[in-house]
């Protein structure tokens, strides 16, 4: 099989930045620091333009609480819904970058990092952040939910360089050679889909422009927590089909899904009640100012 440049783009990196000493830094980790400061950085501009009026002192204090949600969240997440019967048989490998077997402790990184917990637990920390920095909860949960997919683009970047969470096999051109895939060598090499850009495209800038056309219409202005867990949990569903599951996983959920699909499905209906139940509430309470 010839293979253009396009299918070998992955073989191209090896996910680690800069080594300083035994300690590698990796693209991911980075990427994690993209990501804060895009949102940091989007927010401020929006605050500034819309005169909002909320400070730096606050902005700093918040995003402390929003990033400590995402990382604790996203671990715990892994642990919980991946592989809760591994860690629970190791349970210092959940905060420790160490692994065990029969020759003693190794170090391995924390590897495994779950979006849906960093999400459910962002949501709490970010809600305890505006609270006791005195900010608006409704409307600042708007612009962190209308700033969540640009931040999310900087992380399926970095899940690309790295190499890892790569799609299912596939014939088509657009396939590439992941070298983490398969240990037969680059003379027989098999293509998968880079799910991890599909994911980037979609579920990171492709949402966040949809979002902000959204924030346009008045009666969505201030809906943005509901659009987003529905337009994430629409485009990750799909993507789902592309992208491998976890091995020890499989399509294993309620009718063949994978565990990705299964989140996303209760987190579209979770964004679909939450706005019709907004929509209806918002009504009523129109139609009893104009009754009075």
């Amino acid at each position: 099989m010839d293979l253009s440049w396009w299918n070998l783009i992955p073989t191209y990196f090896d996910g680690t930045a800069i080594q300083i000493g035994s300690f590698p830094v990796r693209w991911y980790g980075i990427m994690y620091i993209f990501a804060f400061v895009t949102g940091y950085l989007t927010l401020t501009h929006i605050n500034k333009k819309e005169k909002l009026g909320y400070t730096k002192e606050q902005f700093d204090s918040l995003f402390t609480w929003i990033i400590a949600g995402i990382l604790i969240g996203a671990r715990l997440g892994y642990v919980f819904f991946y592989k809760p019967g591994y860690y629970l048989a190791n349970p210092t490998e959940i905060i420790l970058p160490m692994t065990h077997d029969a020759l003693g402790y190794h170090f391995s990184g924390i590897a495994g990092m779950s979006y849906h917990g960093g999400l459910i637990l962002s949501i709490v920390f970010t809600i305890i952040g505006i609270k006791r920095n005195k900010m608006d909860l409704w409307k600042t949960l708007n612009l962190c939910f209308l700033l969540a997919p640009l931040a999310y683009t900087w992380g399926r970047f970095g899940n690309f360089i790295n190499g890892e969470l790569f799609g299912e096999v596939t014939t088509s051109p657009i396939g590439m050679y992941f070298p983490l895939a398969h240990d037969s060598p680059i003379t027989n090499p098999i293509l998968h889909h880079p799910s991890q850009l599909y994911e980037m495209v979609f579920e990171g800038a492709g949402l966040f422009a949809i979002l902000w056309y959204l924030r346009k219409i008045p009666v969505l202005h201030d809906k943005m927590p509901c659009l987003y867990l529905m337009g994430y949990g629409l485009f990750r569903f799909f993507i789902e089909f592309f992208r491998r599951p976890d091995a020890h996983l499989g399509r294993v959920d309620l009718f063949g899904m994978s565990r990705g699909q299964t989140l996303c499905s209760v987190m579209f209906l979770t964004g679909l009640i939450w706005l019709i139940v907004l929509i209806y509430r918002q009504k009523k309470a129109a139609k009893k100012e104009l009754a009075g």
